[in-house]
C-alpha cells in the first residue's frame, strides 16, 4: 500500500483548528499575537470563513474579501496553511429578510424565523443561487491562493425541512423510486393497513408531528430522502469549488454518529472524510477506558467509509466544550492521549474548535487553545503545544493508514427501521451500543476492525459480524453465503432479516432472503426481556453465558448446536449455533448474550480465520498503521494505572527509546513504535 499523505507541503501532521480573525479586526495586536502564539503552539493550519457570510457580503452584492486575503496572507508568511470554509452554514440577515423561501419549515409545517445555524431550505434555488455567488466571489478574490489547502464545505449539515418545495421534491422522489406507480408504493409500504392508500404521489405528506406517524415506510424514506436532498445540496457545493479550484480537496465534518443523515451516503462524494469529536470525558456512568473505546468505535466509523485513505479530526475541544449537559475540563494529560488516539485510528490531523475563545455570544466559553487570559503559559495551550512537538516527531506515520481483516456491518438505515419498529423494548434496542461493544470486544484483542455498510464489499475481510441486521438491503444475503463459501467466518445475531428495504416482513421465516438456509436456523419467536429478567446459554465445553434483553426461539437445521437456553419455557432449546458451508462458518446468537462470552466465540472465529489475537494488559488500546513497507505501532495507556506490555521491538518515536520486550506506560501515555 502506498503512502497518501492529505498535506504533503506540510511534511507530516496538519495542527490546527479553527480561527475567527473577523472577530478581532478592531484588534491587530491580538492578531500579531495569534500568529506568534500558533508558531509556539507547533500549529501549521486554520481553518478560515465557516460563519463569515456577514463579514464577505454584508449587504447584498456588496463584498468585502480584503480583511481574508490579509490574514491568509500573514499566516503562509509564517508556514501557517489555510482551510477554508464555504460561509453557508449561517445566513446573513438580509438573506432571510428578502428571501423568506430560503427559510426552514419545521415539523409542524411552520416556518422558522431567522437565527441560529443550518436554519435553510436545502431545496430553494434561491439558497442556491445566493450561495452560488458567495462562493463564486471567494474563489475568485482567494482560490489560487497557496496557502490554500482545503475547501471545508458549509459546516457540520444536519436538519430537515418539511416547506412546500421540499414535500414536492419528496413527492417527485418517490414517485422516481416507484417507477411512477402509486399502487407500487402502496403495496411496499402496506397502506391497505388502516385504510391508508395513497391515490397519487401529490397526496404523500412528509411524517408531519401531527400527521401521519404510523407508517414505517413513509417515515423510513423520508430520512432516506432528507439525506439524498442534503447530499445533493452538498454536491452544489462541490460542483462550485471543484470548478473553480480543481486541484483543491474537499471534505465537510460529519458528527459521530449523527441520526439525521446516512453519512456512508454522502462520504462517496468528498474526497476526505472528516470529523468532529466530542465525547463526555470523565463522566459518571461509564470509565474513562470504555469512554475512549467508545469514540475509538466512532474514529473506525469515520475512517472506514474512505479505507484507502487517512481522514481528519477536524474538531475537538482542547479544555472542555459548552453544550454538554456537565461540561467538564480535560484533566492533565488527556488531552495527548485523546489526540494520539486520533492519529492512531487513521487520522492525519489534529483541529481544535477553536483557536481562541470569543468575547460574546453562544460560544464564548467554549474551549479554546487561547483562552480570555490571552497568555500562552496556561495548561490547555502547553498541552497543546506539547502535542504539536510530538507531532513533528513522528511525522513519518502520516499518510500511512490501517489494513483490517475483520469487519463489523453498521447501516444507518438499518438503525432507522430499528428504532422505529413497534416491536421489542422501547428503551433496549440499542443498536449502535450492541455494535459499539463488539468492536470493543475486538479491540481489547488487539484486532483491528472496519465498520462498513452490509452494502459494501466485504469479501476482503476474513471475519465479518453482522449484529441485529433486521433489514436487509438487496444483494446483501447473496454476498452473505459467498463470503462464507470462499472461506469467511460470519456471525449474525437475533433480529436478523426480519425486512427488506421496504420494510415489509419476509415470509417463510425469519432471517429470510435466504440467510435461514445459510445459518440453519428459523426464529419462530423473540422474546423481550424487562430488565429485571435474566437468562443464560449453557455451552457444550460446559461454560455459561448471561442474557439480557432478548432472546429467539429457534428451530435448527444441520447446524452444531453450540449453546442452550439454561430457562424459562424455551429451555434445552438452541441458542447458539454454527454452520460450515463451503469453505467457511456462520454463527448465529440468537439471544443478547454478554460480551465476556461473545468475545470467546469471536477467538474461535479468529483462530479459524488464521487472525492472531494480540495479548494486551486491561486499559492498553493498540493500532497497527502501515504503507510503503513502513510500520507503526501505537500503544495508548487509557487506564488510570501503569501499565506493562510484553513483545515490543522497536523505536519510540516519541522518546528516542529502542524497546526490545518490555514496554512500560503510564497512566495515559502513548508510546509510537516504528
Amino acid at each position: 500500500m502506498e503512502k497518501k499523505c492529505l498535506f504533503p507541503m506540510l511534511g507530516g501532521f496538519l495542527h490546527g483548528g479553527d480561527y475567527n480573525p473577523e472577530q478581532w479586526l478592531d484588534r491587530p495586536d491580538i492578531l500579531e499575537k495569534d500568529i506568534e502564539m500558533m508558531k509556539k503552539a507547533g500549529v501549521n493550519s486554520a481553518t478560515l470563513g465557516v460563519f463569515s457570510w456577514s463579514m464577505y457580503e454584508p449587504v447584498e452584492g456588496e463584498y468585502h474579501f480584503d480583511w481574508l486575503k490579509n490574514i491568509m496572507d500573514n499566516l503562509y508568511a509564517n508556514g501557517i496553511y489555510t482551510v477554508l470554509a464555504t460561509p453557508s452554514g449561517a445566513r446573513p440577515a438580509w438573506l432571510d429578510e428578502k428571501y423568506p423561501e430560503a427559510m426552514r419549515v419545521d415539523w409542524y409545517g411552520i416556518k422558522n424565523h431567522h437565527g441560529i445555524r443550518h436554519n435553510h431550505c436545502m431545496s430553494s434555488p434561491i439558497y442556491r443561487d445566493k450561495v452560488s455567488n458567495i462562493i463564486h466571489e471567494l474563489a475568485k478574490n482567494v482560490g489560487d491562493h497557496k496557502g490554500l489547502v482545503m475547501w471545508h464545505i458549509s459546516n457540520e449539515l444536519s436538519g430537515e425541512c418539511y416547506c412546500p418545495l421540499c414535500v414536492k421534491r419528496f413527492q417527485k422522489y418517490l414517485a422516481n423510486k416507484f417507477d411512477n406507480d402509486i399502487n407500487k408504493l402502496n403495496h411496499a409500504w402496506w397502506n391497505i393497513f388502516w385504510s391508508h392508500n395513497y391515490n397519487n404521489f401529490e397526496q404523500i405528506e412528509p411524517p408531519y408531528v401531527n400527521g401521519e406517524k404510523s407508517s414505517m415506510g413513509l417515515d423510513l424514506e423520508w430520512k432516506r430522502f432528507t439525506t439524498w436532498n442534503m447530499n445533493d445540496y452538498m454536491k452544489h457545493e462541490i460542483n462550485i469549488v471543484k470548478k473553480l479550484t480543481p486541484s483543491i480537496p474537499v471534505t465537510t465534518n460529519f458528527m459521530q454518529l449523527f441520526g439525521g443523515l446516512d453519512y456512508r451516503v454522502m462520504a462517496k462524494e468528498l474526497d476526505v472524510i472528516s470529523w468532529d469529536s466530542y465525547p463526555m470525558l470523565h463522566n459518571d456512568y461509564e470509565t474513562f477506558t470504555e469512554t475512549m473505546q467508545n469514540n475509538s468505535f466512532d474514529h473506525a466509523v469515520m475512517r472506514s467509509m474512505k479505507k484507502d485513505k487517512p481522514f481528519m479530526l477536524m474538531e475537538s475541544a482542547p479544555g472542555t466544550v459548552n453544550w454538554h449537559q456537565f461540561n467538564k475540563l480535560k484533566r492533565p494529560g488527556i488531552h495527548s492521549l485523546f489526540s494520539m488516539q486520533a492519529v492512531a485510528c487513521g487520522s492525519d490531523t489534529v483541529q481544535y474548535f477553536q483557536w481562541r475563545k470569543g468575547r460574546g455570544s453562544f460560544e464564548q466559553y467554549h474551549g479554546a487553545v487561547v483562552d480570555h487570559l490571552g497568555t500562552d503559559d496556561t495548561r490547555i495551550f502547553k498541552e497543546v503545544a506539547e502535542l504539536g512537538a510530538s507531532l513533528k516527531k513522528i511525522s513519518k506515520v502520516a499518510g500511512t493508514i490501517i489494513k483490517a481483516k475483520t469487519a463489523l456491518l453498521f447501516d444507518w438505515d438499518n438503525r432507522w427501521s430499528i428504532d422505529n419498529v413497534k416491536a421489542l423494548g422501547g428503551e433496549s434496542k440499542k443498536y449502535e451500543k450492541v455494535c459499539c461493544d463488539i468492536y470493543k470486544e475486538f479491540l481489547k484483542l488487539g484486532v483491528e476492525m472496519d465498520v462498513i455498510a452490509s452494502d459494501d464489499d466485504f469479501m476482503e475481510y476474513d471475519v465479518v459480524i453482522a449484529p441485529m441486521l433486521y433489514m436487509l438491503r438487496q444483494g446483501v444475503s447473496e454476498q452473505m453465503r459467498a463470503f462464507v463459501e470462499k472461506g469467511g467466518q460470519l456471525l449474525a445475531t437475533y433480529l436478523t432479516g426480519y425486512v427488506d428495504e421496504d420494510q415489509l416482513c419476509y415470509l417463510g421465516g425469519f432471517p429470510g432472503d435466504g440467510l435461514k438456509e445459510l445459518f440453519g436456523v428459523i426464529s419462530e419467536e423473540i422474546d423481550t426481556l424487562y430488565p429485571t429478567d435474566v437468562n443464560g446459554v449453557l455451552f457444550t465445553d460446559g461454560s455459561e453465558g448471561v442474557v439480557r434483553d432478548y432472546a429467539e426461539v429457534l428451530r435448527v437445521e444441520g447446524v452444531d448446536i453450540l449453546g442452550t437456553y439454561k430457562d424459562d419455557y424455551y429451555k434445552d432449546m438452541p441458542a447458539v449455533t454454527s454452520k460450515n458451508t463451503g469453505k467457511g462458518t456462520a454463527y448465529y446468537v440468537g439471544a443478547r448474550l454478554d460480551m465476556m462470552k461473545m468475545s470467546e466465540i469471536f477467538k474461535q472465529m479468529l483462530e479459524k480465520a488464521g487472525i492472531k489475537i494480540k495479548e494486551l494488559p486491561e486499559g492498553i488500546e493498540y493500532h497497527k498503521r502501515s504503507a510503503d513497507g513502513e510500520q507503526y505501532e501505537f500503544y495508548l495507556n487509557i487506564s488510570e494505572q501503569r501499565r506493562v506490555i510484553e513483545d515490543v521491538s522497536g523505536v519510540n518515536m516519541l522518546t528516542g527509546q529502542r524497546i526490545e520486550g518490555k514496554l512500560e506506560l503510564g497512566r495515559y501515555e502513548t508510546a509510537v513504535i516504528a
